[in-house]
């Protein structure tokens, strides 16, 4: 090996990689990446000069360089708000939005669904009647019927707590179902886009459409919202077993399964949200159009934390899976 000729080729990496241990805390996604790479590459590099020309200053250099970077890569976790402020701004959003084209073709799909079954339940008594007795029909639909009381059954915090829990169940189901080819997922979509228009049909009938949105449309924006994007993640979870695309079968799935658990854990916080106004705003004496206002709010919040926050982070190379520091490590292979 000629020494002079392999440190001229190699030294623009060894700077570099200095520069990157030396600023640890401060790099982004992409650079942690690169500092990876840099680090098994120079790894390499030593091993190959100990063995093959072993100059004491040249390994000295590289031992050095090696160690501080091997230190940066495996340092210690800093604190976990931190963390949490890492997955809140940058990850979670990031995630989202790289998956927007399936989730928005998702709502756009169970909305529609909705529409369709709560026009035809609405426009035929027939199917009316194989729901339902007429007087339970009456009872559920009647001015302060179990379709309005129900809002109002239990104390504000114990319907919080249900709702929050059944809509996490739905999410989860839908998301991690998603891997078994996609069906769980798409039953599950079906039967809620199918519990909306049956209910929003029979209210229609009954000519009380409009207390339907009324008591709806507040937790149901964000909460559906929650719901579309646990479900487009999950239907991307499963069309990566069938198109893995240029990764193979295995690391596709550790890839998209890691930041499916990540948007699992955003999600949970997003139907706390909604769990808390369907609790608290949706039976409260607002007017509709406060109760409404709050809920539209809401949604835009999220969908500007998304578009905004979410756009910017992807841009940056964020995808939402775990920093490359936060991986198994690997042996060192030459590069």
């Amino acid at each position: 090996m000629d020494v002079d000729v392999f440190v001229a080729v190699h030294r623009g990496e060894w700077t570099r990689l200095d520069e990157l241990s030396r600023r640890r805390a401060k790099l982004t996604g992409p650079e942690v990446d690169e500092l990876v790479t840099l680090y098994r590459r120079t790894a390499t590099h030593l091993s190959l000069v100990q063995s093959a020309a072993p100059d004491p200053v040249l390994v000295g250099h590289l031992s050095s360089l090696v160690a501080r970077a091997r230190s940066a890569v495996t340092a210690p976790r800093g604190t976990a708000w931190r963390d949490a402020l890492l997955f809140l701004t940058t990850r979670f959003p990031a995630a989202v939005y790289r998956t927007r084209r399936w989730w928005i073709t998702t709502a756009v799909v169970s909305i529609l669904v909705a529409t369709l079954i709560g026009a035809w339940v609405a426009a035929n008594p027939s199917v009316q009647a194989s729901i339902a007795a007429p007087d339970e029909i009456r009872e559920l639909t009647r001015p302060g019927g179990d379709f309005e009381t129900y809002y109002d059954s239990n104390p504000a915090s114990s319907f919080a707590a249900q709702v929050m829990t059944n809509n996490a169940w739905v999410a989860a189901g839908s998301l991690a179902l998603g891997v078994l080819l996609e069906l769980p997922t798409l039953f599950i979509l079906f039967q809620n886009a199918a519990n909306i228009g049956v209910s929003g049909g029979l209210m229609a009938a009954a000519g009380r459409f409009d207390v339907f949105l009324g008591l709806i449309t507040p937790h149901g924006l964000l909460e559906l919202t929650a719901v579309f994007v646990a479900a487009g993640t999950g239907l991307r979870l499963g069309w990566t077993v069938i198109d893995p695309g240029p990764r193979t079968r295995g690391r596709a799935l550790a890839e998209e399964g890691r930041i499916a658990l990540g948007m699992a854990l955003g999600l949970a916080l997003v139907l706390v949200v909604s769990g808390v106004i369907e609790a608290f705003v949706t039976p409260s004496g607002l007017p509709t159009w406060g109760r409404i206002g709050i809920g539209v709010a809401a949604e835009a919040a999220f969908l500007t934390y998304v578009f905004v926050l979410g756009r910017r982070a992807a841009a940056a190379g964020e995808t939402g899976d775990m920093a490359s520091s936060d991986l198994a490590d690997e042996l060192p292979s030459v590069g």
